[in-house]
């Protein structure tokens, strides 16, 4: 089985983390890892991963058969923004 090294970065808590996954792993997967490597306690469900500015929405299909590419930058956002106070 191959690996895949992404980098995923977070804005809300403003850290990037280095990851190297297998190809089959889900999108789901990939983004429960890093919100605990985080520290982030809120619900994996209200973020949504972003690859090439587009989100990726099945989150159960793997990284592979998402178009996730080697060395690849990810990012994990709040599905809906928070308001300023």
């Amino acid at each position: 089985m191959s690996t895949l090294a992404v980098r995923v970065m977070v804005p809300e808590v403003w850290d990037e983390v280095a990851l190297e996954l297998p190809r089959s792993a889900s999108v789901a997967e990939l983004k429960r890892t890093v919100l605990d490597r985080l520290r982030v306690s809120r619900d994996p469900a209200g973020y949504e991963v972003k690859f090439r500015g587009a989100a990726l929405h099945d989150e159960n299909r793997s990284l592979a058969d998402s178009g996730v590419v080697p060395n690849a930058n990810l990012i994990v956002l709040p599905r809906r923004r928070r308001p300023v106070q």
